[in-house]
């Protein structure tokens, strides 16, 4: 899953980086309003962690502009000023959530695996794929009954796959939706990453659920 963290504070931008890579999100990071609302509206993201005292323009009006702008991603909203009339207006703005600060980082990852199992006002909480279910915000897949171990960014190819089921889907948007915005390596990764894949999701089962298609990219059917 892709996460977007908007925090002018630099260091508790990059612990929440480093934290979240480490439980499986591609994470992009942007210290101020402007450079926010840029990244949300040029690319898809299943979670915004939005603080509200932001340079250039604040949280709440970089909220406010991608729901004017029919974005629906789910917004978690960061502030200093724990009051009611700051959880209002976040609100108001068209947040999800709210967050004081300080805040324990288990709570921020509890509430940000409840908006994943949300979900956008358009996207179902567990995408199923024939008898393979994918579950974002639990980071579980299972093929029938039988659940299936998978690592983080294996999750993360198998999840920007289930979401567009059906769909030929490219290593360069498979590398966007995996990994963060700074990401420079050889695209090939992604063979690896299907190899993987087919490994877990299809040999064991007697299936072909992961196709290759030449020259295009890589589709997975029911």
């Amino acid at each position: 899953m892709r996460i977007l963290v908007v925090e002018d504070e630099r260091r508790l931008a990059e612990l929440l980086k480093d934290g979240l890579a480490d439980e499986g999100f591609a994470v992009d990071l942007a210290y101020d309003g402007r450079e926010g609302l840029w990244l949300a509206t040029e690319n898809p993201y299943d979670v915004i962690v939005l603080d509200v005292m932001l340079p250039h323009l604040n949280g709440d009006a970089v909220c406010a502009r991608l729901r004017e702008a029919g974005i629906w991603t789910p917004i978690l909203m960061l502030t200093a000023k724990d009051t009611a009339q700051d959880e209002a207006r976040a609100l108001d703005n068209g947040a999800d959530d709210f967050l004081g600060k300080p805040f324990a980082y288990v709570v921020l990852l509890a509430r940000l695996r409840a908006l994943l199992r949300r979900g956008g006002r358009e996207r179902p909480a567990v995408l199923t794929v024939g008898d393979l279910q994918v579950d974002p915000a639990g980071l579980r897949c299972r093929r029938g009954d039988v659940p299936i171990a998978l690592t983080p960014k294996e999750f993360a190819v198998l999840h920007g796959l289930a979401r567009r089921a059906g769909e030929v889907v490219s290593k360069t948007e498979l590398l966007s939706m995996a990994w963060d915005f700074a990401y420079d390596g050889d695209s090939n990764i992604i063979e690896v990453y299907v190899s993987a894949l087919r490994r877990k999701i299809d040999k064991p089962f007697g299936c072909s659920s992961l196709v290759t298609v030449r020259g295009a990219g890589y589709r997975l059917e029911a």
